[in-house]
């Protein structure tokens, strides 16, 4: 997993400070197709919240989900929306639950392709 993009956020409440991170990450998947194995690149979102009290981690928080699909824009704009609306790790998969299940159609599309050349 390679790390595309990171967005940042900090947050301060009281005490404590949030520091959000939202990363887009690019990964291989290895399919095979007719005996032969074919790699296709593969687009995810991995977020981190650090909770920070007088400078100090007290907490970590990290979620991940690789493969959401081949199209890097599709994925770019999803990490818009999680970053945009401050979304914690905890609550991530609630959010791109929908989008993941119907991005799941593009690697067909991609395997189309790659099967007719």
């Amino acid at each position: 997993m390679v790390i595309i993009e990171n967005l940042y956020i900090e947050i301060t409440d009281g005490e404590v400070n949030y520091n959000y991170a939202y990363r887009l990450v690019k990964s291989h998947m290895s399919v095979s197709m007719y005996g032969k194995l074919t790699e296709i690149q593969a687009y995810g979102i991995e977020i981190e919240r650090q909770d920070i009290i007088n400078g100090t981690v007290v907490r970590i928080q990290r979620d991940c989900v690789q493969n959401i699909s081949p199209q890097r824009y599709k994925v770019k704009d999803l990490l818009k929306i999680l970053y945009d609306n401050t979304v914690s790790p905890i609550h991530m998969i609630d959010i791109l639950g929908e989008y993941i299940d119907e991005y799941t159609s593009d690697f067909d599309e991609v395997l189309a392709s790659i099967a007719s050349c």
